[in-house]
């Protein structure tokens, strides 16, 4: 009989990632007066982006997209598949992630914006798992470093494009996941164990 899965452990519930993203959305709004141009790395961000966005208050925003292919085998390369839309040359601009970890690929991204002429740029990541940075990277804004290699899903986090939908963000179990990618698949409405040691439902 096969062992039940791990169960996952809720990092952010849904309150805790208004607060998060509202505390991000003030800070930006703050630092850039004359508007921002918030460009979010697909697909991941995209959720992030989309609460990120909705939370900044009383300055302009506009929208925009990178969206990079995965590593070329034995290159350590990524291929831009969606580029800038908009002219960003003078501009404020925030580039948005999900989860940074090693910063190789935002630091292509990063550069390949500054290419691009804007006044400043800046990094937003909702999760900063800095226990595996290969590159340095100044991350202005961050709503939660993780700690040590914790394995994250949910809120636009995903393994084989399953979990991005969960409205929370979870610590599962790797190995559990990377043998089954449906073991955690329909567990959101179950009682969990949260990282604060309460249980957390939906």
């Amino acid at each position: 009989m096969t062992a039940p899965a791990p169960p996952p452990r809720v990092l952010l519930d849904e309150a805790a990632l208004r607060e998060r993203v509202a505390a991000l959305a003030d800070r930006i709004a703050a630092d850039h007066p004359d508007g921002v141009v918030l460009v979010g790395v697909l697909k991941g961000a995209l959720v992030f982006l989309a609460d990120l966005a909705r939370a900044i208050r009383g300055v302009d925003v506009e929208l925009d997209f990178l969206a990079i292919s995965r590593y070329a085998p034995d290159s350590g390369r990524v291929r831009i598949l969606q580029d800038l839309e908009l002219d960003v040359a003078g501009r404020d601009v925030v580039l948005v992630e999900d989860l940074v970890d090693t910063g190789l690929t935002l630091a292509y991204l990063l550069q390949h914006v500054r290419d691009r002429g804007p006044r400043r740029v800046e990094l937003c990541a909702l999760l900063d798992r800095s226990a595996r940075r290969i590159v340095p990277l100044d991350l202005r804004y961050v709503g939660l470093e993780l700690a040590g290699d914790a394995f994250v899903l949910g809120y636009g986090l995903h393994y084989a494009e399953r979990y991005r939908n969960l409205p929370v963000v979870l610590e599962a179990d790797r190995a559990t996941v990377a043998a089954d990618p449906d073991a955690y698949l329909g567990a959101y409405g179950a009682t969990w164990t949260s990282a604060h040691g309460r249980e957390a439902a939906s």
